[in-house]
C-alpha cells in the first residue's frame, strides 16, 4: 500500500482499547494523537504525524464523561484540519445527546442536531455511528452520514448459543419493533413487545406482555443499558409472565449509577453488550458478555476509503462473504 493509499487512524481517550482494536483489524498502526490538560482543565491537542493530504479516520465515542469527551473529539477534529488532512471521518461508536433528539416539551433543544452541527463546523467531512438511538439524527447532518449496526454480531451469537430453540425475541416498548424485527426475522423467532408508559426522563412504568413468552427464552433486544430502568422493568414484566429465563442484548453499555448492581440483582440471566462503550474492570461483572464491534468498524473504514459499497454490513449471508465475527 503507497503512502498515498494508506489509512490513518487516531483515537481520543474515550476508549483507546477499541481504537487499537481496529487499528490491528486492519493491520496498520494506531497515529500518534497528544493530549493534555491545561491548569484550567482546558483540552489541547496535537497530531503529531504529518496528515497532509491524506484521508484521517478519527475514533471518539462520546460515553461518559459526555462533555469532556464530545470537547475532545471537535478539538482533534480541528487539529487535523489545521494540519491539511484531505478529508476527517469522525468514527463516533456511541453518539451522545442521541435521545435528545425532538422536542418534547415547550423551549427544550433539540441537542442531537446541535452536536451534528458541531462536528460538521468542526471539520468532520463524514461521520460513522453505531446503532444510532433515533435513526432520524441522520437526516441532522449535510455531510455524508453512515449508521452501521451491531444486529449481525448479536444474531451470529445467538445463532450459536446452545439452547435457544424455544426462545422469542422481545422489544422494551412500542418504539424498538422495527430494531427488535430485524433480529427475530433473522433468527427466526417470534415477537414480544413489553408495553410501558414513560413517566419522566428516568421514571418508567411497565403494563404488560404483547404476544407469548410463558416458558420460552426471552431476549430483550434495546440499543442502550444506561440507568438500567427500562430494562430491567421490562424484565420483571417478562418474568411474570412467565419466561424460564431472560438474556438482554444491548449495543452500548452506558451503565450509569446503580445499574450493574441492579443488574446482578434482576432476573437477567446474561446481557450481552458490544464494546461501543468501555466497561470499567469494576462493572465487568460475570452476567456481562462483551462482543467487540473492531470487524464491523475496520471493515466499514475499508469500504468508506476505497469508495465500495458498506451495505453489505447490514445484511447476514450477503453476496459478498464478511468475517465480522
Amino acid at each position: 500500500m503507497s503512502l498515498e493509499e494508506q489509512i490513518h487512524l487516531f483515537s481520543g481517550n474515550a476508549n483507546l482499547a477499541l481504537a487499537q482494536e481496529v487499528a490491528d483489524f486492519l493491520h496498520i498502526p494506531l497515529g500518534a494523537m497528544e493530549a493534555s490538560r491545561f491548569p484550567d482543565g482546558e483540552i489541547h491537542v496535537r497530531c503529531q504525524e504529518s496528515v497532509r493530504g491524506q484521508d484521517v479516520f478519527l475514533l471518539q465515542p462520546t460515553c461518559p464523561p459526555v462533555n469532556e469527551n464530545l470537547v475532545e473529539l471537535l478539538v482533534m477534529i480541528d487539529s487535523l484540519k489545521r494540519a491539511s488532512a484531505r478529508s476527517i471521518t469522525a468514527i463516533v461508536p456511541y453518539y451522545g445527546y442521541g435521545r435528545q433528539d425532538r422536542k418534547t416539551k415547550p423551549r427544550e433543544p433539540i441537542t442531537a442536531k446541535l452536536v451534528a452541527d458541531l462536528l460538521t463546523v468542526a471539520g468532520a467531512n463524514r461521520v460513522v455511528a453505531v446503532d444510532l438511538h433515533a435513526g432520524q439524527i441522520q437526516g441532522f447532518f449535510n455531510i455524508p452520514f453512515d449508521n452501521l449496526t451491531a444486529s449481525l454480531l448479536f444474531q451470529d451469537y445467538f445463532l450459536k448459543k446452545k439452547g435457544l430453540q424455544e426462545a422469542v425475541v422481545v422489544s422494551p416498548d412500542i418504539g424498538r419493533v422495527p430494531r427488535t424485527r430485524i433480529l427475530s426475522d433473522k433468527l427466526n423467532y417470534s415477537l414480544a413487545i413489553v408495553e410501558k408508559r414513560r413517566m419522566g426522563p428516568d421514571r418508567v412504568e411497565t403494563m404488560g406482555v404483547i404476544g407469548d413468552v410463558s416458558g420460552k427464552v426471552a431476549v430483550l433486544v434495546d440499543d442502550m443499558i444506561t440507568t438500567g430502568k427500562t430494562l430491567l422493568s421490562a424484565a420483571d414484566t417478562i418474568y411474570k409472565a412467565g419466561a424460564r429465563q431472560i438474556i438482554a442484548a444491548c449495543t452500548h453499555a452506558v451503565l450509569c449509577g446503580d445499574s450493574v448492581k441492579m443488574l446482578a440483582d434482576s432476573p437477567i440471566a446474561e446481557l450481552v453488550v458490544t464494546n461501543t462503550v468501555p466497561i470499567p474492570p469494576e462493572k465487568m461483572i460475570d452476567k456481562i458478555k462483551v462482543l467487540s464491534v473492531a470487524p464491523l468498524l475496520g471493515e466499514g473504514i475499508t469500504r468508506i476509503r476505497e469508495n465500495r459499497s458498506i451495505s453489505d454490513l447490514f445484511s447476514y449471508g450477503s453476496s459478498e462473504q464478511i468475517a465480522l465475527y
